[in-house]
């Protein structure tokens, strides 16, 4: 198992900034795992009140961004630092913004479990809508897990479950389109629907890029645009 691990440097409090820092991530990924979770439960249980809950708590995760980005600041300010320790900071800033865009997308889910919170407005698409907010909720968490202990084959393997998430989010579009032709009177629902579909395979996305930055973390190698068959090839098998 690959995994990196930081340097102690001469001061203790450098360590203790580097580790606060990480602690926050983790604690700013729980939140957006949370706000993930109830945005897909007030969606698929018809949840307004929970709904509105989560497009209203964006907030927090907003701040937390803010607030990391401003320590990491500091931090390439008063200790320049470098090799993993600059890679660590690097990496921190990028996760948090697309944590940042996680809580949009979460935020997107409870605005329309709000607007779709009548009885049997997806009742047809709620099984499809299930399985693929499960996939990403998986993907998430193992990416966020694979961050915190900094294994660059979690991160691998996490990534690769982007292609079952795309599957699931092409299906429920086809379904969607097609009933689209058939009723153009449930334009509008049909369309929230699919915003919500969409909502979920942009989770996984950035779920694929927080794991791509564990990659850049621990090898030092930008993987942004190399195909995750041949980071198995180089990385797994070494």
């Amino acid at each position: 198992m690959d995994k990196l691990h930081l340097d102690q440097h001469i001061s203790g409090q450098f360590n203790l900034e580097l580790e606060e820092i990480r602690n926050k991530v983790l604690s700013m990924g729980g939140l957006v795992e949370a706000q993930v979770t109830n945005g897909l439960i007030s969606l698929l249980e018809g949840d307004a009140d929970l709904g509105a809950t989560v497009s209203q708590s964006d907030f927090e995760v907003n701040a937390l961004e803010v607030e990391i980005d401003e320590d990491c600041t500091q931090v390439l300010a008063r200790r320049q630092p470098a090799a993993s320790d600059l890679r660590l900071i690097v990496a921190v800033i990028k996760v948090i913004t697309d944590l940042e865009r996680i809580g949009d997308e979460a935020e997107k889910l409870g605005r329309f479990a709000v607007e779709l919170a009548q009885p049997g407005e997806i009742g047809d698409y709620r099984k499809a809508l299930r399985h693929l907010g499960e996939l990403v909720k998986v993907m998430l968490h193992d990416a966020l897990d694979a961050f915190a202990r900094m294994d660059v084959d979690a991160a691998v393997n996490t990534a690769g479950k982007d292609d079952d998430v795309n599957r699931e989010y092409r299906t429920l579009e086809r379904l969607l389109a097609s009933h689209l032709v058939e009723d153009p009177r449930q334009a509008s629902k049909l369309f929230k629907i699919t915003w919500c579909a969409r909502a979920l395979e942009r989770i996984g996305d950035h779920s694929v890029n927080i794991c791509e930055y564990v990659v850049y973390l621990v090898k030092g190698r930008d993987i942004r645009h190399t195909s995750f068959d041949q980071v198995k090839n180089e990385f797994l098998q070494s």
